[in-house]
């Protein structure tokens, strides 16, 4: 179909006809994102206030659907990275942006970490080296002003404003540890997302940890403690939660991003905003329960 029959179907948008603009609606929807440009010069060009609004809709389903295939494709991926997952789910609010604008400040701050290591190092000496880079020189920390602002879940404004939640700050923090190799992995606390450095042989196992692979659990909302497992189990208990094994050992990324879209909607429950939670509830469902 080319650019003067896609106009045309944008024009027949505006239709009375209820059964015509559905129909049209539809057909434009599987069009995909190729025709946002065409969409939005007619919404540039009308003064027309319901034609834009039906045309606002129109391409924020064209980007949903994508995103959504672009969130189902990152979770088939062998190793689903976790900034790349993170940075899907910030174009939930933010669809025009690139990659780039989290990529670069995280690579910035890996760079800053790589100059300070060395091989002699052990592995609390690294830690301690890149908490302080991450926490003192670019400053990032917990919103505790503001916790259930839904700004804190998406990266490109944690990375802007230097404060986040417990999950966003850990995925930051687990980017960098992908980018220098160091063996570090999110473990799904309730009500916390804490780390986990691994030894050598916890590398490589693929799905199942051992305890004996953790060397010590590292806690980013409270600016890199390190913790023990005695640690979590006092949280446990004092929070009244049954200790089970996946509160001590690694999940996967798939798992990290999840709860960052239930924290999304969490917030969005706060502010009362049902579009939003009604949006994110639909990305939580392509979550495969892990």
């Amino acid at each position: 179909m080319d650019a003067r029959e896609i106009q045309a179907m944008i024009t027949l948008l505006e239709d009375p006809s209820e059964d015509i603009f559905n129909t049209i609606f539809s057909s434009l929807l599987e069009k995909g994102p190729e025709i946002i440009p065409e969409l939005e010069k007619a919404w540039e060009n009308s003064d027309d206030q319901l034609y834009q609004e039906r045309i606002e809709n129109l391409i924020q389903k064209i980007q949903l659907n994508a995103l959504e295939k672009d969130i189902i494709n990152w979770m088939r991926s062998d190793h689903a990275d976790i900034l790349r997952g993170a940075y899907l789910i910030a174009k939930l609010q933010f669809p025009d942006l690139k990659y780039s604008y989290v990529d670069e400040p995280v690579e910035k701050i890996k760079n800053d970490v790589w100059i300070e290591l060395n091989d002699n190092l052990t592995a609390l000496e690294k830690i301690k080296i890149l908490n302080h880079i991450l926490f003192k020189v670019h400053s990032f920390s917990k919103n505790i002003t503001n916790h259930l602002n839904p700004q804190n879940s998406y990266l490109n404004q944690v990375i802007e404003t230097k404060k986040g939640n417990s999950v966003s700050i850990a995925i930051i923090y687990l980017a960098v540890c992908k980018k220098l190799d160091l063996p570090v992995f999110g473990v799904d606390l309730p009500g916390n997302m804490i780390l986990a450095f691994l030894d050598e042989s916890g590398l490589n196992l693929e799905s199942e940890y051992q305890d004996s692979n953790i060397l010590f659990y590292i806690n980013p909302y409270n600016k890199g403690a390190v913790l023990g497992k005695q640690e979590i189990e006092y949280h446990l208990k004092h929070s009244r939660i049954e200790p089970l094994k996946s509160y001590f050992t690694p999940c996967s990324n798939r798992v990290i991003i999840k709860k960052m879209v239930s924290t999304l909607i969490t917030s969005y429950e706060n502010l009362g905003y049902q579009d939003k939670i009604l949006e994110l509830e639909r990305i939580l469902k392509l979550f495969p329960s892990e």
